[in-house]
């Protein structure tokens, strides 16, 4: 039976903890249906109750706790079973994109490989191809290059044998019947085609850029004075002649003889682009080419100061194509006969030869301007011009001539006879040094360069360390690097070129004895 306990006076539900109770409880604690409630509060059970309440309150919560705690595992597995088959999923996408990828990487790899074999093989005949063409030019240019000197060197030994076989015929008649003018004649044209001759290996040279320079400190200004009444009679009456002279030319560093025939021949080429008369102009100026504009260059032209010499014409004036073939050996676009082609040519190797640079710039009726750079000469003064002696004196010392040449051995023993000298002769540079060692009364000692054996150089070095005081004549048609280097004559190397005449021999062999 439910018994229901009232509240105290005036009280309200929160202030009686147990409510309803049942029969069995106040069985337990021995007392009687009707009671108060301050003596139920009194029982000595009470607290026990309340605390069992208090546990069974608890252990609903930990259970709820649980369930929920329970309810969210639940829910998180259910989670990570859900991200463990998205995991498998991408995993299986990924590990299909890494399948794909190496199946990428290896087509990759073979068309690397296939287009590697095909631009090694584009680069093969590419290559083949430029070298086929690069000797299709030089074949071409070797065939210009030796056509145009077969072709005047024929014309220059017809001449001169022509000439020689004259003299010879008329040296064979009786005294009484020889012919002098015609003889003199004769002699004259042989003489003119072996200087010609001369002429067309000296261009062919300079062009090469292996004619022996021998640069000083020149006055561009006092140099193109010095030329202009050769100039206009060169130019004749029809074509002016102007120059233009920068104040304050610093001094340039090249060949003055060299330069001077550049001068001539720009000259020539100027006076033959204006057949009706017109007028050449030679400038002069300071001028520095800086990074910007040698980087632009095909040919390799270091950044400084230049000193700049421009030849400018009225004439006929060049399209680009006469333009890139203007400095080919033998190219010319005059009539033939009317020129051999050399004459830029040689300008070219000679200005290249100094260190410097040439620009052509021209138009069709425009006229022509060339411009040379020759390096800036950094000494305050201009070297002294040397006077030449037209006068062939002679002497009476020693000469010791080593050539290996029979003829021109024979020729230069001759005039160096004639002049007075006693000579002795060798045949090749160790029979030069034995003379040398027994004959300590020789003076000079005249040696060709390229000599069987020892070269003339080293004779000349070998000499000077047992004979200090010999003075040294060197004489080449062609040298390396023997006594020129980088283009130059080395310092203090006193030299003759083939050919000589037998005043430039007679010239040459006094200064240096009086020297």
């Amino acid at each position: 039976m439910e018994i229901r306990l009232p509240f105290p006076r005036g009280g309200k539900p929160k202030d009686s903890r147990v409510l309803v109770v049942r029969d069995a409880v106040f069985m337990l604690i021995g007392a009687e249906t009707q009671f108060p409630v301050e003596t139920f509060a009194q029982a000595p059970l009470l607290p026990a109750l309340l605390q069992a309440e208090a546990e069974q309150l608890a252990s609903r919560g930990l259970v709820r706790v649980a369930r929920e705690a329970t309810d969210r595992a639940t829910a998180l597995a259910a989670s990570l079973d859900k991200a463990r088959v998205e995991v498998r999923r991408k995993a299986g996408e990924l590990s299909q994109a890494l399948e794909k990828a190496d199946r990428l990487n290896d087509d990759l790899r073979a068309l690397n490989e296939t287009l590697e074999q095909r631009v090694s093989a584009e680069i093969r005949e590419r290559m083949q191809a430029e070298e086929s063409l690069r000797q299709a030019q030089k074949m071409e240019a070797v065939g210009q290059l030796t056509g145009g000197v077969a072709h005047d060197f024929n014309n220059l030994l017809t001449v001169i044998m022509g000439g020689l076989d004259s003299v010879r015929r008329e040296t064979e008649k009786d005294r009484g019947d020889l012919d002098l003018a015609r003889l003199r004649r004769m002699v004259a044209l042989a003489s003119q085609g072996a200087e010609r001759a001369a002429t067309l290996t000296s261009r062919l040279l300079a062009f090469a850029r292996r004619k022996p320079l021998a640069p000083k400190s020149i006055d561009l200004n006092k140099l193109i004075a010095g030329l202009s009444d050769l100039l206009q009679r060169t130019l004749g009456e029809t074509v002016a002649l102007e120059n233009v002279s920068a104040a304050g030319l610093w001094l340039a560093h090249a060949d003055p003889a060299e330069l001077e025939s550049a001068l001539m021949n720009l000259a020539i080429n100027a006076r033959d682009a204006m057949p009706d008369g017109g007028r050449l102009t030679i400038e002069s100026a300071n001028v520095s080419l800086d990074e910007n504009y040698v980087s632009a260059l095909v040919e390799p032209v270091p950044p400084g100061q230049y000193v700049m010499l421009a030849v400018s014409d009225t004439g006929q004036g060049m399209d680009k194509e006469t333009i890139d073939r203007v400095f080919e050996p033998f190219f010319t676009t005059k009539e033939a006969g009317k020129g051999t082609g050399l004459g830029l040519s040689q300008v070219y190797g000679f200005v290249r030869q100094s260190g410097g640079h040439i620009r052509i710039y021209s138009e069709p009726g425009a006229g022509t301007t060339v411009k040379l750079y020759l390096p800036r000469d950094h000494r305050v003064e201009a070297a002294d011009e040397e006077q030449v002696s037209d006068r062939a004196d002679g002497g009476s010392e020693t000469i010791l001539v080593i050539e290996d040449h029979e003829g021109l051995r024979e020729y230069s023993v001759g005039v160096l006879r004639e002049l007075g000298y006693r000579v002795l002769e060798a045949e090749d540079g160790q029979t030069g040094l034995s003379i040398l060692r027994k004959r300590p009364d020789v003076d000079l000692l005249f040696t060709d360069v390229v000599l069987p054996g020892l070269n003339g150089r080293k004779v000349a070095d070998e000499a000077l360390e047992f004979r200090p005081d010999i003075k040294v004549l060197f004489t080449t048609g062609y040298t390396r690097n023997a006594i020129v280097h980088n283009g130059r004559l080395d310092e203090g190397v006193s030299l003759i070129t083939k050919p000589f005449t037998f005043d430039a021999l007679a010239s040459m062999v006094r200064k240096l004895l009086d020297s």
